[in-house]
């Protein structure tokens, strides 16, 4: 199997593999590179729902955001990051779909709001545009490894609140106000999480972290924005252009993602499958106990 650095700093893209196929033997080299590269690129992939669920599940349980809500007669359905409606018609730009897709412009990692956090995400191009639209994606992996003393110790032995309505205020209070981003409390992570296999750190942060615990809101808040602001900083960042058929999958414990925008009257359709942490993920040592 061969490889190419995707940036000096992490990431590669896995040549001669097809992820509608792979056994066992693949998905342990795959899983190896995912814990030591934090970020695989794949393209020219022919991946179905099937395929993508089969996929999703070597990783661990599938993130079904909308068990409570499916009638227990239907089938999980692979979750669409999109602005095309079910008619096939385009989502207004300013209505209340298009300014959640606003948000996921903001730096995150997916679930930090949920009990059990995103192991990774399995994220599937399969409309995109002419221009924009790329995803942004950067290492809190080399960031902490870079970041001054001085900055890593107001954090290190403490962890960050998240709620998913914070990142939605962000972008508009009418958004946060919806029942689908009140749906879980509030949830404390501890800022830095330890890989269990290499035993290398990451800052755990993400735009739905409001309060730094133990510390005030004002000074939380600007210690949170200076965080993100520090590992997003471009010798940090791969930007990756969609092509249909590409496949990313990405370390959501050492890496924060952001979308970035396009022409909205042109169709964007990605497929998003997330995974749950588990204890051998590590996810069991990040929850702080208060």
């Amino acid at each position: 199997m061969r490889t190419t650095p995707l940036t000096d700093r992490f990431g590669v893209e896995v040549h001669d593999m097809d992820l509608s196929t792979i056994e066992d033997a693949g998905y342990r080299t795959l899983r190896g590179l995912f814990e030591e590269h934090s970020v695989l690129l794949l393209r020219s992939q022919s991946l179905d729902d099937a395929a993508r669920i089969r996929l999703a599940r070597r990783f661990g349980p599938i993130e079904d955001r909308l068990a409570d809500e499916r009638p227990a007669d239907e089938d999980f359905a692979v979750p669409q990051v999109s602005n095309v409606r079910e008619d096939g018609s385009l989502t207004g730009e300013m209505d209340l779909h298009s300014l959640h897709l606003k948000a996921n412009m903001l730096w995150h990692a997916d679930s930090t709001f949920m009990p059990t956090p995103a192991l990774t995400n399995i994220l599937t191009a399969r409309v995109v545009t002419k221009t924009g639209g790329a995803t942004e994606l950067a290492s809190t992996r080399a960031g902490w490894a870079d970041m001054p003393e001085t900055l890593r110790a107001q954090v290190r032995d403490t962890g960050f609140w998240h709620r998913y309505a914070h990142s939605r205020a962000r972008i508009s209070p009418e958004l946060a106000q919806l029942p689908m981003f009140h749906k879980w409390p509030d949830q404390l992570w501890r800022a830095v999480w330890r890989n269990p296999v290499n035993g290398r750190d990451a800052l755990y942060i993400a735009s739905h972290a409001f309060a730094v615990h133990g510390q005030d809101k004002d000074t939380g808040a600007a210690l949170i924005d200076r965080l993100i602001e520090f590992t997003t900083q471009p010798q940090f960042v791969y930007a990756h252009q969609w092509q249909v058929g590409d496949v990313l999958i990405w370390d959501q414990r050492a890496v924060l993602h952001r979308g970035t925008a396009w022409n909205h009257n042109e169709p964007r359709v990605l497929s998003s499958i997330c995974i749950s942490a588990t204890p051998e993920d590590g996810v069991d040592a990040m929850r702080l106990i208060v």
